[in-house]
């Protein structure tokens, strides 16, 4: 028997199943430390768990066949995981791989080795021959695969071998083209010239949407065939505006928003959801479309948070649309909702030689607007970890700030979409005229808020931290304050008392974008009068309720 370790001071001690005495071993094992003992290999495994021991002694022929079993439950796990994993010498030979390395197509399995020779088979290297190294290849059918190679070293020595992990990142990067289509359509369908429009009249507007819409839904969903239908409010019925690929025996066919007998698009203009149909042949919802249809998406066109039409795309494969396509295809509907309203293309317009001027177009898209900050940032919580994605999805979100702005130059009076400057829309009697503090550290947060409630006749102010907004509450008198619950500075906490110190009757509601109360802000409020709390990312919809409720007159209490 070897030396005992001088710091073995917790020992466990396996006692052998052959009835063999182990007295004699565990007297000699407690000069070193304290000794305690299993019965079983079972009973040792439970001991570990619930305690440290810094040295195990048991039958070699059990401590043996428990390391086998735990190499076999690792290559198990291993070849369960969705990622590649392989071992290589420096020569680039493996020596070990799991399952989904087997798997990869040979190009990628034949160039990442060649790679890794390369980069590690000199032997003279120097020190960055340690240096973990990232790899990004492309197969000819247009795959790709991400892979980070990890030279591996014993003590003091040079790196000998290296792991090699790779992740399929195809339908990432798909994903990211389809972004790209949206980012560029939505710019595209609500930019004019303001020199170009003055000079057509409403049928010319509506041929060049229709020639942008055709080419941007193509580039988007990679589908020819599709309508857009507008919703009559008069007949409850839905016209078609736009249509590529369908006959016309189907363009004849009446359908209104309902969820009978009107097919799929009068279900989603109803209900205001989304539809897929994986294969129209099974679903009775379906009415005729474009020949040899097998499956179609169907969203709605949403404006002020009502549905004013259909998005419909229809295929001729089955389950040609998954849950992507419909999620981009939303935030693609409320482009094409903008980009009509803001051309006067309503169905009456459609039919008769006489329209109506809409209202302020600045005014009249804030609120869609905002309902496309809300949706794109959704999707940017649901891909966490995609990098590249979340940075187009917030290529949108900066891009509304750009739309109002590019709207603002084409309405000016001396020429754009109206001609002249219209008419400011009617005010909320009960919003009307209150002024109302904005406080959040995000600009685009304040700049919606503040163009929602403008809309609606409020007078709005707006302030980046709690330290600013103090300062305005102590200098002006607010009929409503909406604050951020964490910013730089004061805490919103913070503020609600600075507006209960000095303005007693002044309703406040709390912002938040966390699931948790960092400064417990609402828990140290609502006892003291806290109006509301709005979770971002909130629809319009929920804002203004709120936002009317807070500044209501309380009814009088019963004696």
């Amino acid at each position: 028997m070897g030396a005992i370790p001088a710091v073995a001071e917790k020992i466990l001690v396996i006692l052998p199943t052959s009835g063999e005495p182990a007295g004699s071993l565990v007297d000699l094992l407690s000069q070193a430390g304290t000794v305690r003992t299993a019965p079983d290999f079972p009973s040792a495994i439970e001991e570990l768990r619930s305690g440290q021991y810094d040295l195990v002694v048991g039958p070699a022929q059990q401590l043996l066949e428990a390391r086998q079993a735990a190499t076999v439950h690792l290559a198990t796990v291993l070849d369960a995981i969705d990622q590649g994993v392989c071992m290589l010498d420096l020569q680039g030979c493996p020596s070990w791989s799991n399952a989904s390395y087997n798997g990869l197509p040979e190009q990628v399995r034949t160039r990442i080795q060649q790679l890794c020779s390369e980069a590690f088979g000199d032997s003279s290297a120097d020190s960055e021959q340690s240096r973990a190294r990232s790899i990004s290849l492309t197969t000819e059918d247009e795959r790709y695969f991400d892979a980070t190679v990890t030279p591996l070293a014993r003590e003091a020595q040079m790196p000998d071998r290296m792991v090699v992990v790779v992740t399929e990142s195809t339908r990432a990067r798909r994903l990211q083209r389809k972004m790209d289509a949206i980012d560029n359509a939505g710019r595209e369908l609500v930019r004019f010239d303001a020199e170009q429009m003055q000079k057509l009249n409403i049928r010319q507007r509506l041929d060049l949407l229709e020639r942008k819409i055709l080419r941007y839904t193509r580039e988007l969903l990679n589908f020819d065939n599709f309508a857009i239908r507008l919703l009559n409010k008069e007949t409850n019925k839905l016209e078609i505006v736009l249509c590529a690929g369908l006959p016309p025996e189907a363009q004849q066919i009446d359908i209104y928003a309902s969820t009978e007998n009107s097919g799929i698009s009068g279900y989603v203009a109803a209900t205001g959801r989304s539809y897929i149909c994986p294969d129209v042949r099974n679903d009775p919802r379906y009415l005729r479309g474009i020949q040899e249809a097998r499956s179609s998406l169907t969203v709605p066109l949403y404006l002020h948070d009502q549905v004013i039409g259909t998005f419909n795309i229809e295929a001729r494969s089955v389950a040609a649309f998954t849950e992507d396509d419909r999620q981009f295809a939303e935030i693609f509907g409320r482009y094409i909702a903008i980009s009509l309203h803001m051309l006067e293309v309503l169905v009456v317009e459609r039919h008769t030689t006489t329209g109506r001027l809409a209202d302020n177009v600045l005014n009249e898209i804030a609120t869609p607007l905002a309902d496309i900050l809300c949706d794109a940032s959704t999707l940017m919580e649901d891909y966490i970890g995609h990098d590249d994605l979340r940075h187009r999805l917030q290529a949108i979100i900066d891009n509304v700030a750009k739309i109002k702005e590019s709207v603002k130059q084409v309405t000016k009076p001396d020429g754009g979409i109206l001609g002249a400057r219209p008419k400011q829309p009617a005010a909320d009697p009960l919003l009307s005229g209150k002024r109302v503090l904005v406080i959040d550290d995000e600009q685009i947060i304040r700049d919606t808020v503040r163009d929602v409630l403008a809309k609606f006749g409020c007078a709005v102010d707006t302030a980046r931290d709690g330290d600013e907004a103090t300062a305005m509450i102590s200098q002006h008198s607010f009929d409503l304050v909406l604050t951020d619950i964490r910013m730089p500075g004061k805490t919103g906490y913070e503020v609600f008392r600075a507006v209960r110190d000095v303005h007693p009757d002044c309703p406040v509601i709390f912002m938040t974008g966390f699931g948790y109360d960092p400064s417990h802000s609402i828990i140290r409020a609502e006892p003291e009068g806290l109006s509301a709390v709005l979770f971002k990312p909130f629809k319009v919809d929920e804002l203004l309720k709120e936002v009317r409720a807070a500044v209501a007159e309380p009814e009088p209490k019963q004696s």
